[in-house]
């Protein structure tokens, strides 16, 4: 498998530290309010590398914060009158109803900056006495760029060319411009915490560092998240492990791209800016996952409702594809497959194989999602009533196997209720006295139940419409 590594600008193979093994630290949410559709997709894309990982057989350490401490976080709690917990608790039980529903799996480990504050202030204790942070008199304590050689080596930029690129915070205390906070004295109305510098709060990168090192160690495979992260706070992650380590901190650095909304950038006072919770009020999220795999995660991509409905409908054909190979399986009279099924059983092969090659190249998940579909494409043309049931099963596990790395076809199987059960016998009585009137009053019946029926050899194929 090769990964585009935004270090060094270019596709690597990947290989684990440990063999078999693979560590992972995602940027998670800062939790203040509902997460919007730009945070979905390194969600949504980093959950699909995960997956891939452990459909290739390793064993995945997956990692992802959230950040439950920062300006936005204090100023919204005081605004509403509660604790700056309690606001955190809420969003967090609220990332896992909208998360869950994207199909992103439980990290292995989600960790909160407050929880973790004696190892933040032990790390800080290390870059202060590496002379790589220093100590403001009204209890800030900075991080010292200068003193770090390799400072913009993951954006690609020297010191000078960041500072005079980027907007900064002015503040007398910093020796220099880019210098950023790890620790912040408490200000009236803020929460905070004791520490050798006064009371206090941990700045934004310094918790990252300090976590990921926890919990996957000095160095790991695996860092990534949105390419907005890229600078300042990937960056800032770097000087502070590295500095306080002396070890690589990161093999892979992996960022997606950008999302605009109409092709616009998606911002609240251009009126374009959606929670996935707003989403959700209008689509299926799972047709969202669909969309945004439907791009290869390094390219932007523009969220419009037509696009979002041609995902749908794309989904709707797996669906329906998936359905339809139950139904035949159900029905098959032959139980091994024979020379006429040597085709079915191929065009599987050739499927995963196209899948894993386009998985493989940088998680091309647009180029696996095209090896899935023309899978079907075929399948469809070559199953039938004379399929054995050996074939259908085959093509069913791949099928399945497939979407389950891209987090699609999660729609648990239904069961038709009592009142549909009815309708149904009462339907294919109708049938067999040739009452077609009958018979198509019950089929409306039946549809306006949310059901689509199809007439088949086999008997009546019910599906649930999507």
């Amino acid at each position: 498998m090769k990964i585009y590594n935004t270090q060094s600008r270019k596709k690597e193979e990947f290989v684990p530290i440990k063999e078999g093994e693979v560590s992972i630290y995602c940027c998670g949410p800062t939790v203040y309010n509902y997460f919007h559709i730009g945070n979905a997709r390194p969600f949504i894309v980093f959950d699909t590398l995960r997956r891939y990982l452990e459909y290739k057989g390793m064993k995945v350490t997956f990692v992802q914060n959230f950040t439950d401490i920062d300006d936005k976080m204090i100023r919204r709690a005081n605004e509403e009158g509660i604790t700056v917990k309690e606001l955190a608790d809420r969003f967090i039980k609220e990332y896992y109803h909208d998360a869950d529903a994207l199909g992103v799996e439980r990290a292995t480990v989600n960790p909160k900056a407050t929880e973790h504050i004696p190892e933040i202030i032990a790390l800080i204790e290390k870059l202060i006495d590496k002379g790589l942070a220093y100590t403001c008199d009204n209890g800030d304590v900075y991080y010292n760029t200068q003193k770090f050689v390799g400072y913009g080596k993951l954006s690609g930029q020297n010191l000078e060319d960041l500072e005079s690129g980027a907007r900064v915070d002015v503040d007398p205390n910093k020796r220099h411009p880019m210098d950023f906070a790890v620790w912040k004295a408490q200000k009236p109305g803020e929460p905070a915490w004791e520490s050798p510098w006064g009371m206090g709060r941990p700045g934004w990168h310094i918790e990252c560092s300090c976590m990921s090192m926890k919990y996957l160690g000095e160095t790991f495979d695996i860092h990534c998240g949105g390419k907005d992260l890229v600078f300042p706070h990937h960056e800032n992650e770097i000087a502070q492990s590295e500095g306080a380590t002396g070890k690589p901190f990161v093999h892979y650095w992996m960022h997606n791209g950008f999302i605009n909304v109409d092709n616009e950038k998606m911002s609240k006072s251009a009126g374009n800016f959606f929670t996935v919770r707003d989403i959700s009020q209008k689509y299926d999220l799972e047709a969202v996952r669909m969309f945004m795999l439907s791009a290869h995660y390094r390219s932007p991509i523009n969220f419009a409702d037509v696009l979002i409905e041609q995902a749908k409908a794309s989904l709707e054909r797996l669906y329906t594809a998936k359905d339809n190979y139950e139904f035949l399986l159900k029905n098959a009279k032959a139980e091994k497959a024979g020379e006429a099924d040597a085709a079915v059983i191929e065009a599987a092969k050739e499927a995963e194989t196209a899948f894993e090659a386009a998985m493989d190249d940088d998680l091309n998940t647009a180029d696996a999602l095209g090896a899935i579909f023309e899978f079907v494409r075929k399948e469809n043309s070559l199953v039938g009533e004379n399929t054995s049931k050996e074939a259908l099963q085959y093509v069913l596990e791949k099928l399945e196997k497939l979407t389950h790395v891209l987090g699609l076809l999660r729609r648990k199987e239904e069961k038709e209720d009592d009142e549909v059960n009815a309708l149904l016998e009462l339907r294919a009585k109708a049938r067999a006295e040739k009452n077609w009137a009958e018979s198509d009053r019950l089929r409306d019946q039946i549809q306006a139940l949310g059901y689509v029926i199809k007439d088949t050899k086999q008997g009546q194929q019910l599906t649930r419409a999507m």
